[in-house]
């Protein structure tokens, strides 16, 4: 059967020089699971959301040491300001990656992202100065542009039984990342110092250094390096006929066009002489859209306040736990994540359906995290069990909820639009995501300073208003707000 296929495929007339033609080839040819491709895709978006969240163990002694805030209480605020500025920048610059994308192609942009990531992670540990902190994590996420176009690469890169698992690797590796970085984070940071007052007894030969934070930013910039030179090899998917870049609407339409004659480039013409569908007025894009950006706020808030809770002091409603603690939680909650994706994720989006497994995923958060409050009043071995499976189950919904709208935009969509949509979808959601530290610092700290309120002290507020974001991102997923592409 292989070599019928191979044979028939050889018979056709494909654009030598075109590197979608090469890869619809590949997919024609392509038999199994493409166990390759998965992992490729798998590491290039896990060394880009590493660097996203990782500071957020370490940041409220980073502010401390940095000297910017004049009282205690004061840290929350510009921890937010600095976790805000990644996501302002990947908000400013998301559409225009897209376009790249769509133009030269998804390759580059991803190489070009994977090296944004070496730099100006590496600078971020550097950092001597809160402004620094700020610049480099804002140029961090401006030019870390490739999370839309590697949405758009792995709906391409897969024949169409496979397309949903592309992905949901996608959703998934964006999602551990978004773990395993605060674990790094929170187990790397300061440990150079921790093993100079073992090893010498005192603080004296590492007191002269201005960068304890710099350890966990170098292994995430390391790991980069390494996918930014092996990216040199990933396969092209853009189309390039005649030197005018174009996607096609389906798998099989470059196979048509390259052997179909005159009148497929009768047709090939008269589509590249139709305007693109503004993608403004395509509801059902623009709406999952608006539901994912809320969604994403809600976990990017809920991220930073968590570490910020766990390491704030008993007095002020939090566990006072160190950054190795908080990378132990985490860490625990990645592996949990990973093995729900592999075993029961696509039997339970098979049962439910994207959008039933939103709806039931923000549901069921909302409990959960009203029961945070209360995990905190315990102590020793239940505090550990409890605080780890709520985490690790508020992480399985997390990832489960944007897994599920990721693959509705997509389907929103021709090929042809696909990288600026997914680049207009990077850029709403980064810029909700923005107010998600900014906001959740401010409130941390607000809540920090009203623990003898009468009505939901401390940290209980806290939670409160995260579950509101998150019950009017439930309520949205209904009609007659979000629609469905027919």
């Amino acid at each position: 059967m292989a070599e019928e296929c191979r044979e028939t495929l050889l018979k056709k007339d494909y654009y030598d020089d075109c590197p979608g033609c090469v890869m619809e080839q590949r997919k024609e040819l392509q038999r199994g699971l493409p166990i390759k491709m998965l992992v490729s895709i798998w590491i290039i978006v896990l060394s880009a959301s590493l660097p996203i969240s990782s500071l957020f163990p370490f940041l409220y002694f980073m502010i401390r040491d940095l000297h910017i805030a004049k009282r205690e209480e004061d840290i929350g605020y510009y921890a937010g300001y600095v976790g805000a500025s990644y996501m302002i920048g990947r908000g400013l610059t998301s559409i225009f990656w897209g376009m790249v994308a769509d133009r030269y192609g998804r390759k580059p942009v991803i190489i070009i992202g994977t090296v944004a990531v070496v730099i100006f992670n590496t600078l971020f540990g550097l950092s001597v100065n809160f402004w620094m902190a700020i610049s480099t994590r804002f140029l961090l996420g401006s030019l870390n542009g490739l999370l839309g176009p590697i949405k758009a690469y792995a709906s391409e890169a897969f024949r169409e039984e496979h397309q949903a698992l592309g992905m949901s690797t996608v959703s998934v590796a964006w999602g551990i990342g978004l773990i395993i970085g605060p674990a790094l984070g929170g187990f790397l940071a300061q440990v150079i110092l921790l093993a100079a007052v073992k090893i010498m007894g005192s603080r004296s030969f590492y007191a002269s250094t201005r960068f304890p934070y710099f350890l966990p930013c170098l292994c995430i910039s390391v790991f980069a390096f390494g996918v930014a030179v092996a990216c040199f090899w990933l396969p092209e998917t853009l189309h390039k006929h005649d030197g005018k870049a174009r996607l096609h609407d389906g798998p099989y339409e470059a196979l048509e066009t390259a052997s179909g004659g005159s009148d497929a480039n009768e047709k090939q013409n008269t589509e590249e002489q139709t305007p693109k569908e503004n993608l403004f007025k395509n509801w059902p894009l623009m709406s999952s859209i608006i539901v994912y950006s809320i969604f994403a706020l809600y976990d990017m808030a809920y991220t930073e306040i968590f570490s910020l809770w766990a390491v704030s002091p008993r007095k002020f409603g939090g566990l006072s736990f160190s950054t190795e603690d908080v990378g132990e939680v985490l860490s625990i909650s990645g592996f949990g994540l990973f093995f729900f994706q592999i075993t029961l994720y696509p039997y339970v989006e098979r049962l439910l359906g994207p959008v039933m497994i939103a709806r039931i995923g923000g549901i069921i958060s909302i409990p959960l995290l009203s029961s945070y409050p209360f995990i905190a009043m315990l102590s020793g071995l239940s505090l550990s069990v409890l605080l780890n499976c709520a985490s690790v189950l508020k992480n399985v919904l997390s990832v489960t909820i944007v897994t599920g709208l990721s693959i509705l935009q997509n389907k929103a969509v021709d090929q042809k639009q696909r990288g600026a949509a997914n680049g207009l979808a990077m850029t709403a959601m980064s810029m909700f995501k923005a107010l998600g530290p900014a906001g959740g610092g401010a409130l941390f700290s607000w809540a920090q300073k009203r623990r003898d309120a009468a009505i939901l002290p401390g940290s209980q507020m806290i939670f409160f208003i995260l579950n509101v974001i998150e019950a009017i991102a439930v309520l949205m997923t209904f009609k007659p707000f979000l629609t469905l592409h027919e």
